[in-house]
């Protein structure tokens, strides 16, 4: 009924690319104007420029809330090589204090996932990325709390070759790759039909101009893990979506443009 009736003029949807497409589909009979915040594959890029505490403090901001289960998530953390082993080590450091449990308890900082689906699906990305090369330097493993929680997982030498470097994980998996250039990691970073959320770190002005312009991205968040606010326009570009949510373009997006032309009035 929301995408066939003609009394409905708009649908927002918020969800998987593949139910979005199909809604998209089902709302082509009505013409009808919709709004689609759809999956995400976030690249997290920290420079050899970067302030490291503040990258690992943003990556797990960005990483591990709410288990890895949300659309802008970082899902491909890329370190430039003269920082790499000192961020994985400041990284694993800070994680291991995660303290795993029921989130209505005061002091837990880590829930379980969805469901055994998301179990399967993180334990799957870490096997394939384990078997191409991969090493697991914290967790990997569902955790001993309960049938729904998972270990927060930190991998390194990650590659390009990897499911976890193309499909959304969607769950705490924190997987590491290494990079060279400031081109090199772009190229990477871009390598997706998605395109909702991006992260950098830089201290460098011109780095943050080039990169942020780069960056095929809706949303782009500079030396921050979160980017989300109500006054910001809060969407994606390629198969993460359609239209805009909060600010005033959010706004508009349940607008339409009317011209009247008048001409010939007396009075």
């Amino acid at each position: 009924v929301l995408t066939t009736d003609e009394r409905v003029q708009k649908f927002s949807f918020t969800g998987s690319t593949e139910v979005g497409k199909k809604l998209i589909a089902q709302c082509a009979s009505t013409v009808k104007k919709v709004s689609m915040e759809l999956g995400g594959n976030a690249p997290f890029i920290v420079f050899n420029d970067a302030d490291l505490d503040a990258a690992v403090t943003g990556a797990i901001a960005s990483k591990f809330r709410n288990a890895g289960q949300t659309c802008v998530c970082a899902n491909r953390i890329y370190v430039q090589s003269a920082v790499y082993d000192v961020f994985i080590e400041k990284f694993v450091a800070a994680v291991k204090q995660f303290k795993v449990g029921n989130g209505m308890q005061a002091g837990v900082d880590f829930g379980p996932v969805i469901d055994a689906a998301a179990i399967r699906k993180v334990t799957e990305h870490i096997d394939d990325a384990v078997s191409k090369g991969a090493q697991i330097v914290l967790g990997g493993k569902p955790h001993p709390y309960g049938a729904l929680f998972f270990e927060p997982t930190i991998v390194k030498d990650v590659t390009a070759e990897m499911q976890v470097a193309k499909e959304e994980t969607f769950g705490p998996l924190a997987p590491v790759f290494k990079f060279e250039t400031e081109e090199e990691v772009i190229a990477y970073a871009n390598d997706t039909e998605f395109g909702l959320a991006s992260y950098f770190y830089t201290q460098d002005l011109g780095r943050a101009m080039r990169v942020s312009d780069a960056l095929a991205y809706g949303m782009v968040a500079l030396n921050t893990g979160i980017l989300s606010n109500e006054v910001a326009p809060f969407g994606g570009i390629k198969q993460s979506g359609l239209g805009r949510e909060g600010s005033k373009y959010g706004i508009e997006d349940y607008l339409e443009i009317k011209y009247v032309l008048l001409a010939g009035l007396s009075k």
